[in-house]
């Protein structure tokens, strides 16, 4: 873990980010530089909440796909249009998931062309003491209350929507 600092680094390069840009630009500089420093921080809680099931948090979300799908599979495109990340990722996760025996490739019946991730027993088990492991940490985002995490999504999801992510 970093050193604490006596100081919110990122409040004091705002300060200076004023002096030099202007004060409008400092706002949307300290919320961005927040926002990616809470990802780094969230990233590191959710990986060690989920690392006692061979799982990292991109793994899981992987995982958790193939847990609530009606079949327990999905076509590798799909999911990487459903995680909303490049195929070659999810060839990353899958391979990982296979590595920890929590899911397998397999043929999809009909359609040569297309490889199905598959959800295993153990992958069962790993999702289910995963999703426990995360709700008990409120998914890392403690202190934060009900009513601020409802503003949280709210914020972010109109800039999610803007971007296009969804619609």
């Amino acid at each position: 873990m970093a050193e604490t600092l006596p100081f919110d680094p990122i409040e004091e390069a705002a300060h200076h980010w004023a002096r030099h840009w202007g004060e409008p630009t400092a706002a949307p500089m300290a919320a961005t530089t927040s926002i990616m420093r809470t990802q780094q921080i969230l990233m590191a809680r959710l990986n060690e909440t989920v690392a006692p099931f061979s799982l990292t948090f991109p793994r899981y979300e992987a995982l958790m796909l193939l847990f609530l799908s009606r079949t327990g599979s999905l076509p590798l495109g799909k999911m990487g249009a459903r995680l909303q990340v490049h195929r070659t990722s999810v060839t990353n996760l899958v391979d990982g998931l296979e590595r920890a025996e929590l899911a397998r490739r397999e043929p999809h019946p009909s359609d040569r062309r297309t490889t199905l991730a598959v959800i295993t027993p153990a992958g069962r088990t790993a999702a289910e003491g995963a999703t426990t492991a995360l709700n008990e940490a409120r998914f890392g985002l403690q202190p934060l209350a009900d009513g601020q995490l409802a503003t949280l999504i709210d914020l972010l999801g109109a800039l999610r929507a803007a971007a296009g992510d969804f619609g």
